[in-house]
């Protein structure tokens, strides 16, 4: 039996966008884990209560979503001219497996008011009343985020009156910068945010037939429908996909022939273990609905509808990292989503989720055929909702004997 006590980690629990994570400095962590690895991988799962196959997360500090069971890893930055190192760890409900290949956009905005309150970001810039813009690298894909955090009487404002649909309550506005957000690499054509070089693609799903794609690396390597070729409206909530066994492995098929088609995987069966990337969309014209709040959003207030799909099942709302490839492929004319926002030029878009809509913009240029873009920019909130000492049980697998807790 064993009988040790629990490992004491500092860890602050915060609520970032519409997603919650357990953020951890990257000192206060065990030795073992302050590295990529298994032991890393065992403590993050440990932590947030995985693998659970009850699927409820009870014994640990995630909330059995994907939205909910998440971790992040800040350290000095690595590179010039940023203050901080974002690591995000995805971490799986029901099997054993911690996802390092893509970013939280919900996540990225308690980035910076972590950042601040840790005092990684130079007290000089830090304003007793204003805005601190905070420099982050994304780790995970290499990538600038600028956060612009908002600062009260010298630290972190985290009240106020700004709403985001799919969070309750309001609090205060952080605008966030995803500087160059598309994937680095040449591809085929020669445009590596396009990984065919095309503007859609004919994608032959297995059992479902050929459908037409965007396939984008923006924000997020993600795969776009339309709707209506899958039997959709664009109106869908969570129960209408979620309870519906046969419609989440469909899906789950059109991201693993998308990840084959990206490049980001070799064949179909590697799609196991590359869970949170890429990401599924269906896209549709504007249209009335009734959010999962009750809300009537009607159709003239928006550009369009989009659902996703986030470690397979559908998202409440909107990822932040999907919300950047959407801006990106509405704003390129003759993309899947672009054609359902009107066709029109869209440096910005307000596009329906299922918790309500959402607004985000980006800056895209054409040279001698090849897209770009430059950056895209979103308003999110965060908080911190509890900040202490972290209990975990401890294993071989990521303590060491020495440890004390």
């Amino acid at each position: 039996m064993n009988a040790s006590p629990q490992l004491r980690i500092p860890a602050t629990y915060m609520r970032g966008g519409t997603s919650k994570g357990v953020f951890f400095r990257l000192q206060d962590l065990p030795k073992a884990a302050q590295q990529p690895g298994p032991a890393r991988d065992a403590l993050l799962m440990r932590i947030i209560g995985s693998p659970d196959p009850y699927g409820k997360h009870t014994d640990g500090m995630g909330g059995a979503t994907s939205s909910t069971s998440k971790c992040v890893i800040i350290s000095e930055a690595s590179v010039p001219d940023h203050d901080v190192d974002y690591l995000y760890g995805q971490v799986a409900i029901d099997t054993a497996f911690v996802d390092w290949s893509g970013n939280c956009g919900n996540l990225s905005a308690a980035v910076g008011p972590f950042a601040i309150a840790h005092g990684m970001v130079d007290s000089a810039r830090v304003p007793r009343d204003g805005l601190c813009t905070v420099r982050i690298w994304q780790a995970n894909i290499g990538k600038t985020i600028l956060a612009h955090v908002p600062v009260r009487g010298g630290e972190v404002q985290e009240t106020g009156d700004f709403e985001l649909d799919g969070v309750t309550f309001p609090a205060a506005e952080i605008v966030l910068e995803f500087i160059d957000p598309a994937e680095e690499g040449e591809d085929e054509g020669g445009a590596s945010m396009f990984p065919t070089g095309n503007l859609t693609d004919p994608l032959e799903v297995p059992g479902i037939g050929v459908l037409e794609a965007t396939l984008i690396n923006a924000g997020i390597p993600t795969v776009f429908i339309n709707a209506a070729d899958i039997g959709y409206t664009g109106t869908e909530l969570q129960n209408a996909i979620n309870s519906d066994a046969k419609a989440l492995a469909m899906f789950e098929s059109i991201r693993a022939t998308g990840a084959v088609r990206m490049g980001l995987i070799q064949n179909m069966a590697d799609a196991v273990s590359r869970q949170h990337t890429p990401k599924v969309a269906f896209v549709a014209p504007s249209a009335d609905y009734t959010s999962s709040s009750g809300k009537h959003i009607a159709a003239a207030d928006i550009d369009l509808q989009v659902r996703a799909l986030s470690m397979g099942k559908l998202h409440h709302a909107m990822m932040g990292t999907c919300a950047v490839a959407i801006a990106t492929a509405a704003a390129i004319p003759g993309t899947v989503v672009n054609r359902a926002a009107g066709g029109d030029v869209h440096p910005s878009v307000r596009f329906g989720h299922p918790s309500g809509t959402l607004r985000v913009g980006a800056e895209v240029v054409q040279d001698n055929g090849r897209w770009t873009v430059r950056r895209a920019i979103m308003s999110r909130s965060a908080r911190v909702l509890i900040e202490g000492m972290l209990r975990v049980p401890q294993d071989p697998a990521y303590s060491a004997p020495d440890e004390t807790p």
